[in-house]
């Protein structure tokens, strides 16, 4: 077992600097870069500080489960919702995403048909048009994007994406601060 490669990532993890896991454990700069090169080897004492420092149980570093993130997410595993009286349709690519960093989506949206409106948020947002063309109201502007086009934006004034033309409309969308 590689205890100073879990170490490392466990700060990592924590967004810890060496010297700031060192602070908090009474411990060197040095002597973290040497447990974590696997160049010394730390006392039961000592492991158990740096674990409770990094909000790590023992029985959770020891577990030799590796933790395998899902990297792929295949066509049975989305969800959509479809709206016909308003005429779209969104398509959730990767499950549970609104409680990740960002949200993946496939939006169609009917010819002379408008996605649902949204209130300012924290969010920003990325587009790139796979079939089509959009608008995207946003405050009090108006922006068309046509296939091949990419779109991105901060989500500060209520905006709205619709289909002002006579073909369907297909483009992936990726939202942070998940609003979708």
């Amino acid at each position: 077992m590689e205890i100073g490669k879990k170490i490392k990532n466990l700060r990592l993890s924590k967004n810890l600097t060496q010297e700031e896991l060192g602070e908090r454990t009474d411990l060197t700069k040095g002597y973290i870069s040497q447990l974590e090169r696997d160049l010394s080897s730390p006392s039961i004492v000592t492991l158990f500080d740096i674990l409770e420092v990094l909000g790590s149980s023992p029985k959770a570093f020891f577990d030799e489960e590796e933790h395998t993130q899902k990297v792929i997410y295949g066509e049975g595993e989305h969800t959509f919702f479809e709206d016909e009286e308003k005429g779209y349709r969104i398509k959730w690519l990767v499950p549970e995403s609104n409680e990740k960093e960002m949200e993946p989506v496939l939006l169609e949206i009917a010819a002379h048909s408008a996605f649902k409106s949204f209130e300012p948020s924290l969010s920003e947002t990325f587009g790139y048009v796979l079939e089509g063309e959009i608008t995207i109201l946003i405050g009090k502007n108006a922006y068309i994007a046509k296939n091949g086009e990419a779109v991105y934006f901060s989500a500060t004034d209520e905006h709205r994406i619709i289909n002002q033309t006579d073909q369907p409309a297909k483009l992936i969308i990726v939202a942070t601060e998940s609003y979708l």
